[in-house]
């Protein structure tokens, strides 16, 4: 009667261990579905808040070749923006005006303030 007991004890704990196993592969499953989760939403916040960063340092360099005269309107701004942003990022200016519906030299007219003080600063520079 003894061996039963003890045959019977010992099956229970397989049982039981192995119920545990499931359980925590189900529960380390439902973690990792959530640390992904949580991962994707921090990666696509990060994205977010570098195009607006992008954005506003564009707008800050705008503002400051345009200082004095009057407020270009939303249009034009936002244009100025991407030209910029895609120059910035080694887009060609062929490239750029496709992509606007431009021609080279309009592209080249509206970059050309924003090259100009890099290129005079980098000849500075050189010469010290």
């Amino acid at each position: 009667m003894m061996e039963w007991a003890l045959a019977i004890l010992f099956a229970v704990a397989i049982v039981l261990l192995i119920l545990s196993f499931i359980k925590t592969k189900e529960s380390s499953s439902k973690v990792e579905q959530e640390m992904d989760q949580l991962s994707f939403t921090f990666m696509d916040e990060i994205h977010q808040l570098q195009k607006q960063i992008r954005n506003i340092e564009i707008d800050a360099e705008i503002t400051v070749q345009e200082a004095g005269l009057l407020a270009s309107s939303s249009k034009h701004r936002q244009l100025m923006r991407e030209v910029l942003d895609l120059h910035r990022r080694g887009y060609s200016i062929e490239n750029i005006a496709a992509k606007n519906s431009l021609t080279n030299s309009e592209i080249e007219s509206l970059l050309d303030p924003y090259i100009k003080p890099k290129n005079e600063r980098s000849k500075v520079a050189n010469e010290s």
